[in-house]
């Protein structure tokens, strides 16, 4: 009884003083305290209700009985949009706070928002390695389903709340994409409602154009009402190494030698500084030394990112055996290393065991509740961006980031790059070898301003063929757009589709130049 008196106390006085300051005062220079006192528990309230919805879902099977129909309403909607006169575009009703995505999505209050309720586990066949699901499913629902039968996706991108359509319609990556590619490339079929209202199912055989045209294209080709996704064999354990390496050229020639290496299952990059990183490779075993059992999803452990480090402080190499699950949400907790700017304190030992079970705030929560202060300071202050360039260029790729943003640590992660019609593929007839130079953080470099340092970091990446994540501020203009990505295919489907009237071209969704 005495801790939840002291924390009404404590939730009062929060109050008072909000009263005193105001809230966009407290928001913006004590975020701290309204992210611990609210959004911490709120967030934990969220993930109980999913969690359990969930499970239920899944033990009544009531998910594929409801699935038809829920597709028949999301056509009933489109049609009706048509029968209306077709006046704005159209999109999802899924509120703009509620993506991954620090963008707003201010087009959600002009367009015609199409409610798209589907959020369900529907099928896991073993037989033929295939996982169907619906469009809101999450990274978290996954691994907690898969993993407890034995199963998982050969690619599965990091944060929990990560969605099936959003790494569709975007994209995903982890540390396997060296073997299996991008989260597109592990996708065997898409149904989709166009926009006409008709149903289609696309695969590489099957509406094949469709197929390779709906990656990255950010739901303007149509609304996305199922995936099918290759399952693989899972086992317990993730065997990882960890060798603290110094130097730029030693650091890019053993992360190349190692992702060129099939045998590691796994394969990912800490960076701390220009000369200086952390390179973790893991494979899959159900064989554990007890002694170099390290759980590092339990809520009392230090954040991932400050174990790595610990390696390259004491300058020593390692061996650690991970549960598979803690593993695949292993920068979860610390949202990689975005949190230490929320909650200064949040890897303190003694956070960490009193209030690190309701650890991470929900991304979507803390959009929600940062006021448009807060977004401006962020956007001119902030860095959030995923940048894919081929391998050969690390060196050059990570100088440039060093000197433009100045941004570390920054995460390091290759993928292969399959030779395939569609927006992303390499520039010549062979698959190659790429990596995702991720820096999340507050630039150190010297009178730092958003769009300029940025278009110039964009630059670069046009030039050696590299690509820029669509979740991310993207400042090009539509010709620079067009030049990065190819979008031959996607036009043509866009026109076949009868799509000009219905959705706005990608450009014009998700690039700043076309939103202002």
């Amino acid at each position: 009884m005495e801790p939840a008196v002291s924390l009404a106390v404590c939730a009062l006085l929060f109050l008072l003083w909000i009263r005193v300051k105001g809230l966009e005062f407290v928001l913006i220079h004590q975020r701290w305290v309204f992210v611990c006192l609210f959004l911490l528990p709120l967030s934990l309230i969220f993930d109980i209700y999913y969690y359990v919805r969930a499970w239920v879902v899944f033990r009544l099977n009531s998910a594929p009985r409801l699935h038809g129909q829920r597709v028949r309403d999301i056509q009933k909607q489109v049609r009706e949009w048509k029968e209306q006169g077709s006046k704005t575009f159209m999109c999802t009703g899924r509120p703009g706070w509620l993506t991954v995505s620090l963008r707003v999505g201010k087009y959600k209050k002009t367009h015609k928002n199409i409610m798209i309720n589907l959020m369900d586990i529907l099928e896991v066949d073993t037989k033929k390695q295939i996982v169907r699901v619906e469009p809101l499913v999450t990274m978290g629902q996954v691994t907690a389903l898969l993993t407890s039968i034995g199963w998982t996706l050969p690619v599965l991108p990091e944060l929990d709340d990560l969605t099936v359509g959003g790494l569709i319609m975007g994209t995903g990556i982890e540390s396997s994409s060296h073997k299996y590619g991008l989260f597109q490339h592990i996708c065997t079929a898409y149904e989709l409602v166009l926009a006409d209202g008709s149903f289609v199912r696309c695969t590489p055989s099957e509406n094949s154009d469709l197929f390779y045209a709906v990656p990255w294209s950010c739901g303007t080709l149509g609304f996305l009402v199922a995936a099918e996704i290759r399952i693989i064999p899972a086992k317990k354990y993730i065997k990882l190494r960890f060798e603290p390496v110094r130097g730029l050229e030693a650091i890019c020639d053993k992360f190349k030698h190692e992702s060129q290496k099939q045998e590691n299952h796994f394969v990912e990059g800490l960076l701390y500084s220009l000369d200086e990183a952390v390179i973790m490779t893991g494979v899959m075993t159900d064989e554990v030394e007890p002694s170099k059992l390290n759980s590092i999803g339990n809520y009392y452990k230090p954040w991932f990112f400050k174990h790595v480090e610990n390696y390259l402080k004491t300058n020593r190499e390692g061996l650690e055996y991970i549960p598979l699950r803690h593993y695949y949400h292993r920068h979860t907790r610390s949202i990689f290393w975005e949190l230490q700017d929320i909650i200064p304190f949040g890897n303190n030992p003694i956070f960490r065991y009193l209030f690190g079970w309701m650890v991470p705030p929900k991304i979507s929560l803390l959009k929600l509740t940062q006021g448009e202060t807060l977004r401006k300071l962020y956007e001119q202050h902030h860095v959030v961006q995923d940048m894919l360039v081929p391998m050969k260029c690390m060196m050059q790729a990570l100088h440039t980031f060093h000197n433009d943003i100045h941004v570390y640590p920054i995460w390091l992660c290759p993928f292969i790059l399959p030779s395939q019609p569609g927006l992303v593929h390499p520039k010549g007839d062979e698959t190659e070898l790429y990596v995702d130079i991720g820096a999340y953080g507050e630039p150190r470099v010297k009178h730092f301003e958003a769009r300029s340092c940025m278009r110039q970091l964009e630059k670069f990446v046009r030039s050696v063929h590299g690509f820029q994540m669509l979740y991310a501020d993207c400042y090009m203009n539509r010709e620079e757009f067009w030049e990065m990505f190819d979008g031959s295919l996607y036009h043509k489907l866009r026109e076949q589709l009868n799509c000009q009237d219905a959705f706005p071209e990608v450009y014009d969704k998700i690039c700043k130049a076309a939103r202002h």
